[in-house]
């Protein structure tokens, strides 16, 4: 209890036993209410401060009623004036030496701050306004819409739309990304306002974008339902939900007649489905794919996966082995970034080249710096190409994005992948995903999440900035 309470129940304690054994006590209440229609309560403390919300007419009466039924002790202000000859608040020096006059000079200070409440049914103030941590949670607060409904390609238009594939039954070592596209979102709270000081180098156009006022229609599809008992048929679900946005038209869109897809991983697998979609929608040309990650996922099936049975050949390392195979990649303009991972097998590294990509390992960036490594990518896909942007969270050092399900030590800081992003300014992005984010092995602070959420945004970034040039 603090001093304060003791302090006033003493308080108590001594009016009532200067006004003896609680026959005068009932007196004065008794006199208090010979015309208790009209007689009110003095205001306490809280009642002073929030006003009518919780010392409504209504409460004051019940108040009234209980005192004179003895239910409830009387206040102090109305005890005191009663007390003949003496005033316990002038005399009284309480706990700690605190001047009795203390509590009288501070409730007349609080009425002065009196708050001024609405009326009970005007609701213009909680009508979609939220503060950042509340409303529906969709990715940096953009207004939901529900995509997969074939209704919707009649009269909604989307230029940008942000999808979850809620799946993880493609992994080889920790699950939990199924649970990604909730965590992101959540990570997402604090986006959706103001213009970013580190977005681009100063000066520059990317610096001017902010994704969030940019005129473009951005809107959160939600989930795919992926189910989780077949692989085959949840990832068939993802295609045909990425058809579908894809089918829709453009709304604010300069550059763009179909609405580009960022998705919200789920375990790595999903970007065969996501480079499916884009690759049809895009006039089927082959797409400059950039792979963050620290692992190559262009594994032969055989080495991963496929010699257990057929089915299991198609993970979450080896869906790029299957997207160059079906030509969705373009062999001359696509690149890892980050790896570090070990090979399995000594073929690897010939089989990857083969699949059609460059490497930039997780070192190169101590050698040519994180301009050096946005150089690289630049000078190898240009502004014309379309280019997906695979981005495996793991590409990040578990230092800064520990929950995710094959953590590889070595990685890049999460400024670093930022700065590396942000210098990608005129790329053609037609899509991009950020996956294996496994919020069950992640911080109470949500740390990859956040990183993730950060990621998106940088997406966002390059996205609005080709439709401003």
């Amino acid at each position: 209890m603090s001093p304060f309470s003791i302090f006033f129940y003493l308080i108590f304690y001594l009016i009532t036993v200067c006004l003896g054994s609680g026959s005068g006590n009932q007196a004065i209440i008794e006199e208090l209410f010979i015309q208790e229609e009209i007689f009110e309560i003095p205001e306490s403390y809280i009642d002073s401060i929030y006003g009518e919300l919780i010392n409504s007419v209504e409460t004051r009466q019940l108040k009234a009623r209980k005192l004179k039924n003895g239910e409830l002790l009387a206040p102090i202000p109305i005890l005191k004036e009663k007390v003949s000859g003496k005033s316990f608040f002038n005399d009284y020096r309480g706990l700690n030496e605190y001047p009795a006059q203390f509590y009288e000079l501070s409730s007349e200070n609080l009425k002065l701050n009196k708050i001024q409440l609405p009326q009970d049914d005007d609701v213009s103030d909680i009508n979609g306004n939220y503060p950042l941590f509340g409303g529906i949670v969709s990715f940096g607060h953009f207004p939901t819409m529900s995509c997969f409904d074939p209704k919707s390609l009649q009269n909604e238009r989307i230029d940008i739309a942000i999808v979850g594939a809620p799946f993880d039954t493609g992994v080889s070592y920790r699950p939990g990304a199924r649970f990604g596209p909730n965590g992101i979102r959540q990570g997402s709270m604090r986006l959706g306002v103001g213009l970013s000081p580190v977005r681009g180098k100063r000066g520059s156009k990317l610096s001017s974008v902010d994704p969030y006022n940019s005129g473009l229609q951005i809107v959160d599809c939600g989930d795919v339902p992926m189910t989780p008992f077949d692989n085959r048929f949840a990832l068939n679900q993802l295609y045909r939900a990425q058809r579908i946005i894809h089918k829709h038209d453009s709304l604010n869109s300069t550059f763009y007649e179909k609405p580009r897809i960022i998705t919200l991983g789920g375990d790595h697998t999903v970007t065969l489905m996501n480079l499916r979609s884009a690759y049809e929608a895009f006039s089927k040309k082959p797409i400059s794919a950039l792979h963050f990650d620290s692992h190559i996922d262009t594994w032969d099936p055989k080495i991963l996966g496929g010699g257990i049975s057929n089915y299991a050949g198609l993970n979450h390392g080896t869906f790029l082995h299957y997207a160059a195979e079906a030509g969705y990649i373009n062999k001359d303009s696509s690149m890892h970034i980050g790896i570090r991972a070990p090979y399995i097998d000594p073929s690897d590294a010939q089989h990857d080249e083969d699949c059609g990509f460059r490497l930039i390992t997780s070192t190169d960036i101590d050698e040519i710096g994180v301009g050096g490594i946005s150089k690289k990518i630049m000078d190898l896909v240009g502004t014309e190409n379309p280019v997906y942007i695979s981005l495996d969270i793991d590409v990040l050092d578990p230092a800064y994005a520990p929950g995710t399900g094959t953590a590889e030590i070595g990685g890049f800081t999460t400024r670093e992948l930022i700065g590396i992003l942000n210098g990608l300014e005129g790329i053609n992005l037609i899509g991009a995903d950020v996956v294996e984010v496994s919020p069950p092995f992640d911080t109470n602070s949500g740390l990859t999440s956040l990183a993730a959420a950060g990621v998106i945004d940088s997406f966002l970034g390059l996205m609005v900035l080709k439709d401003k040039e």
